[in-house]
């Protein structure tokens, strides 16, 4: 078992999501998919204006993924996330969030591919949802720390124990068996007592092929 936590407005947790798809296909994994949230991640952050601007219409889909959760259920949870994911990632249609119409399109057209109502897309812009969106942020972030972002990632340790990471933040996704050994040596080293980190400078951007 896995559990994933993602904003879906990252480009590099999709990228990531894409992995742990790829990952459950050759691997006895399942994945149970959660929300958290970079706007609550960076409240109270010394920001730049446009991206504390961007952070405020961030709620939306943040929002809208909970609100579908606790109407239909935890099932509804990946399936929206792939269809908002399609259109803010693979065609690039991010720059929509950033006015309140443009967002309001692409959420509604995201719910009714997956069969939901489009009503939810009020869910944005209320409140209504909040403290279930901060409860599954914190359940997500408190056992990793608040310096990392999303993805985050939970999995059971080699004793029982919940093991808890950052990442990993990989482009492309890796396929088939490549995924697979992937996920075995990040198991590896998250596992490890006392292991933080490994890290080197982004060279290109996500690629979405």
């Amino acid at each position: 078992m896995a559990d994933f936590w993602f904003d879906p407005l990252c480009p590099w947790a999709w990228m990531t999501s894409r992995w742990m798809l790829e990952v459950a296909k050759v691997r006895p994994v399942t994945v149970r998919w959660h929300v958290m949230s970079l706007a609550v991640l960076n409240a109270g952050a010394e920001l730049s204006e446009d991206y504390a601007r961007w952070l405020e219409l961030a709620w939306g889909p943040v929002r809208v993924v909970t609100a579908a959760r606790l109407e239909y259920g935890e099932d509804v949870v990946l399936p929206l996330y792939t269809a908002l994911g399609r259109r803010l990632h693979i065609e690039g249609r991010g720059s929509q969030i950033t006015t309140q119409s443009g967002q309001d399109e692409l959420i509604r057209e995201a719910l009714l591919e997956v069969g939901l109502s489009e009503d939810l897309v009020a869910a944005a812009v209320t409140d209504k949802y909040d403290v279930e969106l901060r409860a599954s942020h914190d359940a997500g972030m408190v056992p990793v720390g608040t310096d990392v972002g999303t993805p985050v990632i939970h999995v059971p340790g080699p004793d029982g124990e919940q093991v808890a990471f950052f990442g990993p933040v990989v482009t492309p996704a890796p396929k088939g068996e490549a995924a697979g050994r992937l996920w075995d040596g990040t198991l590896l080293v998250a596992s490890t007592p006392g292991f933080y980190e490994i890290k080197r400078s982004r060279f290109q951007g996500p690629r979405f092929d």
